[in-house]
């Protein structure tokens, strides 16, 4: 008899194939043929309480790693539930694959069983979408679809998987199983000519600045742009969060734009968040691109003009720069660190800023208690989510190993991110910062997070407010404008230990660093629900 495979049979050893054996996923219909495939492999299937946590989970992964993060989910509504979670992974060019399940071909366009344009959805959120249609080839559009979420600008792709493609059977013989230079694409390096043109150029800037892109925003990606430095010396910095100039990370950065004369964009588009090279840049301030994607040299050529562009690889790219650079000198020692100073720079004041409402502590209070727990271990994983308390974190905080929500400005992907880093890293201390309105989105996941064994701690700023929106609506429309933001004094540590994890709660300074401390030593996933008081973030107006 002829041995035959079935599609999900196919799909799930080219994952094995591959190396990627952890999947976030959540069962349903259209993808259950997977389900069954993966008893026969290595695969560990991790399932959640919501489409869009397995992509964040695979958001998480993909950072961590630099290899896919793999997302399974069913067609129609389980496609669409996933679908948001793509943009918080597209802003920061994560790399990470989402497989939907999808309607029989033979059911397309006749109202098949939650048949869904999952292709034209997935599409704006991808850096390709496509549907498969062939049950002998499956392997080859995983390994197509790998491929393109790890080379060049990384990102994440969208494959969909019609049931019937999964289920029928083909002969072993008849499939085309793809080869190992069919999961990477081969680099593309900065050539030695145009490294030194780009050198060159640098050499006539008296205060020359480079910008990584968000691919960078890894512990690997943040030496990389320190070496830069110091090979160079020219400051080198990170654009990965959607206040752009305000970024509460980088101090005065805005002061450090309006200074300099020449910008290198290593991998990083010219957008919103550097204001598309207008002010506060200087209007002969001159740009460079090195980018993977010439169609974002193009833009920028359009938007603000270059002095010179190339497309290459990020990472080769700066290797070379390094490589060619070392020892020519192009850079001032001088506005090296004038420049160093600015996106260090923190407010003297900060240091002992306190609560002044009884029962309730200042945002900076926590994070100076959180810094040190941060610093015991080198590998500690730590995630920012988007909002006024969590922009305080990303200000006071040090440590390279750090998620935020990137460009897109998303909010509500810690908790599943959390975990997520939980599967890569399995002893340092993984700790998630959020607001109370952000732990709303995924507080079920907390339930997942235990019965996987996936211990973090998670530091709750509890205001009782949407203090972002809250301070926006202040900010642009006057103090008796601001309309629902109001939150309730909800006990999210009760929530946490109601699904099996670790609570605490928190009133005053003194108690923080004990809770922190039991939650550690809990082993579980912790809560600590900190009553904080309503503070605006401290760059939301430079």
């Amino acid at each position: 008899m002829t041995a035959t495979l079935r599609g999900a049979d196919i799909v799930a050893r080219t994952l094995e194939c591959a190396g990627l054996t952890d999947i976030f996923t959540l069962s349903g219909n259209h993808i259950m043929a997977l389900f069954d495939a993966a008893l026969e492999t290595t695969l560990r299937l991790m399932h959640v309480r919501h489409e869009a946590a397995a992509v964040h989970m695979a958001d998480a992964y993909g950072r961590l790693t630099g290899r896919p993060g793999i997302a399974w989910v069913t067609g129609g509504p389980g496609h669409a539930n996933a679908v948001g979670a793509l943009f918080t992974a597209l802003g920061r060019e994560s790399p990470m694959l989402l497989i939907s399940g999808h309607t029989e071909t033979d059911q397309i366009g006749r109202g098949g069983f939650q048949e869904l344009r999952q292709v034209e959805m997935g599409a704006p959120v991808t850096k390709a979408a496509w549907m498969a249609t062939d049950t002998a080839r499956v392997g080859l559009d995983v390994a197509r679809a790998i491929r393109l979420a790890r080379s060049g600008r990384p990102g994440p792709v969208h494959l969909s998987l019609p049931s019937d493609i999964l289920d029928a059977r083909v002969e072993a013989s008849a499939v085309a199983w793809p080869a190992a230079v069919d999961f990477a694409a081969p680099p593309l390096p900065l050539g030695d000519a145009a490294a030194d043109a780009v050198i060159a150029l640098l050499a006539t800037a008296r205060r020359p600045l480079v910008i990584g892109a968000p691919a960078l925003a890894t512990r690997p990606g943040r030496d990389l742009l320190r070496r830069i430095e110091r090979a160079l010396l020219i400051p080198a910095c990170l654009s990965e969060g959607p206040r752009g100039l305000n970024d509460a990370s980088l101090g005065a950065y805005a002061e450090v734009a309006k200074r300099t004369d020449m910008v290198l964009l290593l991998g990083k588009a010219l957008d919103f968040t550097l204001k598309f090279g207008e002010a506060p840049f200087a209007a002969d301030c001159r740009f460079i691109a090195i980018d993977p994607d010439g169609a974002m040299l193009d833009r920028a050529a359009r938007s603000r003009g270059l002095a010179f562009g190339c497309v290459a690889d990020t990472w080769p790219a700066g290797e070379t720069l390094i490589a060619r650079g070392a020892r020519r000198g192009c850079g001032d020692a001088g506005w090296l660190a004038e420049a160093r100073s600015c996106f260090d720079d923190r407010p003297a004041e900060w240091a002992g800023l306190t609560s002044r409402t009884e029962g309730r502590l200042h945002p900076a209070q926590v994070f100076r208690a959180l810094q040190p727990f941060l610093a015991r271990d080198p590998d500690s994983v730590l995630i920012c989510d988007g909002g006024e308390f969590s922009q305080w974190g990303q200000s006071i905080l040090r440590n390279d190993r750090r998620m935020i929500n990137g460009v897109a400005g998303s909010i509500g992907s810690s908790l599943p991110m959390a975990a997520g880093a939980r599967v890569v890293e399995r002893s340092a201390p993984v700790f998630a910062v959020l607001g109370d309105g952000t732990f709303g989105f995924h507080m079920s996941e907390i339930e997942t997070a235990v019965r996987l064994d996936l211990a973090y701690v998670a530091i709750v700023g509890n205001d009782c407010r949407w203090n972002a929106e809250y301070n926006l609506q202040v900010r642009d429309y006057g103090p008796n404008r601001a309309h629902g933001c109001e939150l309730g004094a909800t006990r999210y540590d009760l929530v946490a230990v109601a699904l099996g994890g670790h609570g605490e709660l928190v009133t005053g300074v003194d108690d923080l660093p004990g809770a922190i401390e039991r939650s550690l030593a809990s082993g579980k996933p912790a809560v600590v629900n900190v009553m904080i008081e309503s503070i605006p973030s401290p760059v939301l107006r430079r």
